[in-house]
């Protein structure tokens, strides 16, 4: 198929090298031409607008931060309404609010093209793998279309629901998982502070019921103290963000992620957005009480 890739980040770049291992026809859209220069060299079209993207493909990938920036690719001055022929898919693989994917995929379809909202989890190494988990929301006739693009950079494909649907368990998807990492950080706290190596108990704890990709990956970086390198903490908070708006509109409570909203809130306040999120161990390490 011709396809279009936008926003070739830690994730999307790796999705859409899949996507052109696959023997899919590539066009990609970087505001930072760097970013695309990998798969440039590779065989992919370079194109200086998303209206050209659209122009030379029949399904266009988004892979960007926020629903705004959806808004912008879809419906700005040079925008994928603007080279979009009729029936063209947008397949929005960006974490956004379920409204704002709702909002988008009513006003693409006064243009004649198709969207589903499909979020991923797996991070960068499942991107890299195609074994990305894809939550679909939107049409299931345009999905069947469009399913042999996604087994390409997934290996779990679900048709959650109609628009929006699809953000909604992507949502419930980033509850759980910072939610443990939470969990996991309050576990480390206490290995250490009751004298106890914490690489040790990381280990004793993955060959039992509490063990989890979560506490294998982020375990190991508290243990290590390696709070650098891996998923910005900034975009987890950004999720919550979307969660707690959710929760207010639907009057539904989420105590839990309430008090890892605060507790993301206050990684923020110290400086550690654009880190990773077991920094989480150094927020609750500043409220330990200091014995004299």
């Amino acid at each position: 198929m011709r396809v279009g890739f936008i926003g070739l980040g830690v994730m999307g770049r790796p999705m859409a090298a899949n996507l052109a291992r696959a023997g899919h026809r590539m066009s990609v859209y970087a505001r930072r031409s760097e970013a695309a220069r990998p798969l440039v060299e590779a065989g992919a079209g370079l194109c200086a607008s998303p209206a050209e993207v659209a122009v030379a493909a029949e399904v266009v990938f988004t892979m960007v931060t926020a629903g705004a920036d959806v808004e912008e690719i879809a419906f700005g001055e040079h925008g994928l309404v603007r080279g979009a022929r009729p029936g063209m898919v947008l397949v929005d693989s960006s974490t956004i609010a379920p409204e704002d994917a709702r909002r988008i995929a009513v006003r693409l379809a006064g243009h004649g093209v198709e969207m589903l909202d499909a979020p991923v989890s797996g991070g960068s190494r499942g991107a890299s793998d195609a074994s990305l988990a894809i939550m679909v929301g939107g049409r299931a006739e345009v999905l069947a279309r469009v399913r042999p693009l996604l087994g390409s950079i997934g290996r779990t494909i679900v048709h959650v629901g109609p628009s929006g649907a699809g953000q909604v368990a992507k949502a419930c998807n980033q509850m759980i998982m910072v939610a443990c990492i939470e969990a996991v950080a309050e576990a480390m706290l206490l290995a250490r502070a009751s004298g106890v190596r914490c690489d040790r108990v990381r280990q004793a704890l993955s060959g039992g019921s509490a063990a989890s990709r979560v506490l294998d990956f982020f375990g190991a970086k508290m243990a290590e103290r390696d709070f650098l390198a891996g998923v910005q903490a900034r975009l987890h908070h950004k999720d919550f963000g979307i969660l707690m708006r959710e929760a207010i509109g639907l009057g539904v409570a989420l105590p839990v992620v309430a008090e890892v909203w605060q507790q993301l809130n206050a990684l923020m306040a110290h400086g550690w957005g654009g880190e990773d999120t077991s920094n989480l161990l150094r927020v609750l390490e500043t409220l330990r009480p200091r014995t004299s």
